[in-house]
């Protein structure tokens, strides 16, 4: 056997426990840095006018299809007026986005309010 095919099992061996050993230090590295928290909610704004609850909470489809029933919220859509033009929910309130601050004196800071823009 000649030294160039005794080579050949040498290197295969070399290559493949390089290739073990780099695929391990990938595999067991440190995962990146977490932050300490995470918000899970996100803080309502304030105004002088009306006092915003701290927390703003998702309302699931059927919690928003019982108070339409039920009567028991305020639907306020921040569409552009062409969009609640063309559908809305109805009884639901026009505030566009852009108007809110300064028309948040219409609202009615003990109800509850469910906001949509789709």
């Amino acid at each position: 056997m000649s030294n160039k095919n005794k080579l050949i099992p040498l290197v295969t061996i070399v290559l493949g426990v390089t290739l073990i050993m780099i695929a391990g230090f990938w595999l067991l590295r440190p995962n990146s840095p977490q932050p300490t928290a995470i918000p899970t909610e996100v803080a309502a704004p304030t105004t002088a006018a009306v006092s915003a609850p701290a927390v703003i909470t998702r309302v699931s489809l059927d919690d928003a299809k019982s108070a339409f029933d039920a009567g028991t919220a305020v639907f306020l859509d921040v569409r552009t007026v062409a969009s609640y033009q063309q559908s809305h929910i109805e009884g639901a309130l026009l505030i566009p986005e852009e108007e809110i601050a300064t028309r948040l004196s219409e609202l009615d800071p003990s109800d509850w309010i469910i906001t949509y823009c789709t």
